[in-house]
């Protein structure tokens, strides 16, 4: 057989695993969960190893009762890469549907370890929590959920110029001496986190508890006491933060009582000032005033050496980042784009995959504001394998759908769309719901297929009257109204 007779057979199975792989994902979110079981049995057939593959089908398992095949297919979507945060994810929740409630709780701290910001863990904590105590009594030490991520969670555009300032004290802290502390000691440094570790100690002294193993044959005494060092870091962080602040404010005192000298500035407080000056600009909406309090700040940082600040390049590419999206809202396209290609480009200098899927969304949100959607797409993709949990992939399938639409390519925009839909369902956004179930609505109409269009259609109707959002609930309705004659008689 010759080589070109040969080719196209190479090719076929991956084609035909990725067509099989979104068959199964949009027959889930239509709800045809045995259907999505034999297309995703199917795919594995022909890959046997894809996560991503295993994630889907366990939770088909789960929606059909199925909870020990769940379980299955989740440890086996960890096989090769134990931190997967989806397949922890997908663990917990079969644990805790087989009241499995203890080993459930232990795999949604470790999920949120991984992942902080992530919603899904912090809820499955929380459930978990709940079924514990309704099934043997509410412990002696109750673990509230209340604000549990505050420490963490910030908003995407501080995240990394905190990083960067917490940085620059690191060889400070590192040589702060660990001092005996008070249990109130810890409370008040570990706040939210004080009764996360209370409930974890009180687990550890159940003899009969931490005998036992996990499915994967881990000894939950070691899997405990892990999330208790865990937790003991954030205590020492903690401390450390507060005694490099002491050091400063006696610092500064001490400086306040000589005769001032035009020496210069010390970085870390300058640059906390110059953050909150920019977001307090932007938040107003003087968008002009934070973009020129943001390149004002600029200057200042590059004229700072990386033996002052060690983070230099990762808080030039916040600022870069900055400066891209006040020009993007100030309507100049080629500017904004060159910031963010800068700030693109220091991301991947540092290897910083947080940063570099920063760099890469609003580049593509540039390309979209201004109409140019194949460029925004070709960036929103390479942002997929970097997306953090199912809110950031609801937005990202739905603006890639959104684009693909715009484009005219309408199953492109229909199999994005249905993606954007399972990504809402998991997190049980009604909003991001409701304009998924749009997307594929518009998709499925150009498509021709009808039926469907229409049932998508009603569905963001009734997540539209879940919100009370009038506006959406008439422009939902109309399309409706017009899909409707589409149909057989």
């Amino acid at each position: 057989m010759s080589d070109t007779e040969e080719n196209p057979e190479d090719q076929q199975p991956k084609g035909v695993f990725s067509n099989l792989l979104a068959e199964g994902d949009w027959l889930y979110s239509k709800g045809e969960y045995k259907k999505a079981i034999s297309s995703y049995t199917s795919a594995l057939a022909m890959k046997p190893d894809d996560k991503t593959c295993f994630v889907g089908r366990s939770k088909c398992y789960l929606m059909v009762g199925q909870s020990h095949s769940a379980l299955n297919d989740a440890e086996a979507s960890l096989t090769e890469d134990k931190s997967f945060f989806k397949g922890l994810y997908q663990k917990a929740e079969a644990l805790f549907y087989m009241g499995e409630f203890e080993f459930a709780l232990v795999f949604y701290h470790r999920g949120r370890k991984l992942r902080p910001q992530m919603q899904e863990f912090r809820l499955g904590i929380q459930k978990a929590q709940e079924a514990i105590e309704n099934s043997v009594g509410s412990p002696s030490v109750k673990l509230k959920i209340e604000g549990d991520l505050s420490f963490l969670q910030k908003d995407e555009e501080n995240t990394q110029p905190i990083a960067a300032i917490q940085n620059l004290t690191k060889q400070k802290k590192q040589q702060t001496q660990k001092i005996p502390r008070s249990e109130k000691t810890t409370k008040r440094l570990l706040g939210e986190f004080y009764t996360d570790k209370k409930y974890l100690e009180t687990l550890l002294k159940d003899e009969a508890l931490v005998k036992g193993k996990t499915k994967g044959g881990e000894q939950l005494q070691d899997v405990i006491q892990g999330y208790l060092s865990y937790i003991d870091s954030c205590t020492e962080f903690r401390t450390q933060e507060k005694a490099v602040g002491a050091q400063q404010k006696e610092s500064k005192s001490r400086q306040d009582s000589k005769p001032r000298q035009d020496a210069p500035s010390e970085p870390a407080p300058l640059l906390l000032e110059g953050l909150d000056d920019i977001d307090a600009e932007l938040t107003s909406g003087n968008t002009e005033g934070g973009l020129k309090k943001a390149q004002e700040l600029m200057k200042t940082v590059q004229g700072w050496s990386e033996k002052e600040v060690p983070n230099k390049r990762e808080i030039l590419g916040s600022l870069h980042s900055c400066i891209g999206n006040a020009l993007m809202d100030l309507g100049d396209m080629d500017k904004a784009i060159e910031h963010h290609q800068k700030d693109l480009e220091l991301a991947e200098e540092c290897k910083l995959p947080d940063a570099t899927a920063r760099a890469l969304e609003n580049i593509g949100r540039v390309y979209a504001q201004f109409g140019r959607f194949t460029q925004a797409i070709k960036f929103w993709e390479k942002v997929i394998p970097l997306a953090r949990g199912g809110l950031e992939e609801t937005w990202l399938f739905h603006e890639i759908g959104w684009c693909h639409l715009k484009l005219d390519r309408h199953k492109e925009a229909r199999d994005y769309g249905v993606r954007s839909v399972a990504a809402a369902n998991e997190i049980a956004d009604e909003k991001w719901q409701m304009n998924a179930n749009v997307l594929v609505a518009q998709s499925e109409l150009k498509l021709g297929n009808f039926e469907s269009s229409v049932s998508h259609f009603e569905r963001a109707l009734a997540q539209a009257k879940l919100q009370e959002d009038d506006s959406a609930i008439n422009a939902i309705q109309k399309a409706l109204d017009e899909a409707k004659p589409h149909l057989p008689q």
